[in-house]
């Protein structure tokens, strides 16, 4: 990994730089896009990659539940792709979503590969009805999502 880049926890003057780094993914059918005001909602679940003042990667974990959370908008810009940062990003999410003694985190990914190497388990999207409920009754692919739903912690065999 580059000794440049910083992984740090999201600033709100770092919304537009998460938004130019997320939403041409999304474009790409890699992930859905996020609005700058979604962004700014959010702003303290984000943790970012940074190389000087440009953001090269993120992550949010957004609590849902009392015993689960989400990892979501999880980017990494394509020159840095392959190089461990998915994994650190991924890595510091779990991490703080153990020191909230939460048991649980899930994540809907069209690249659920990447997440199993990592430990996650593939379940069925109907077992995370507050997700359902609260986010993906409002997404345009709602209810012919292609997204993969994977879970990591108690109750997935971890």
């Amino acid at each position: 990994m580059s000794e440049t880049i910083k992984l740090r926890r999201a600033f709100p003057s770092d919304a537009d730089g998460i938004r130019e780094l997320v939403n041409p993914l999304a474009s790409d059918g890699l992930m859905l896009p996020r609005s700058l005001s979604s962004i700014y909602d959010n702003i303290r679940d984000f943790r970012v990659l940074v190389d000087g003042e440009r953001i090269v990667g993120s992550a949010a974990l957004h609590i849902c539940w009392k015993d689960i959370a989400e990892i979501r908008t999880l980017a990494i810009s394509e020159d840095i792709r392959s190089r461990g940062w998915g994994k650190a990003l991924v890595e510091d999410c779990i991490k703080e979503v153990f020191s909230l003694n939460l048991p649980r985190v899930f994540t809907l990914s069209f690249t659920p590969e990447f997440f199993k190497h990592l430990g996650f388990s593939e379940i069925e999207k109907e077992s995370l009805p507050q997700k359902i409920w609260k986010d993906c009754i409002h997404c345009p692919h709602f209810p012919d999502c292609k997204e993969v739903a994977l879970i990591y912690g108690v109750g997935n065999g971890e």
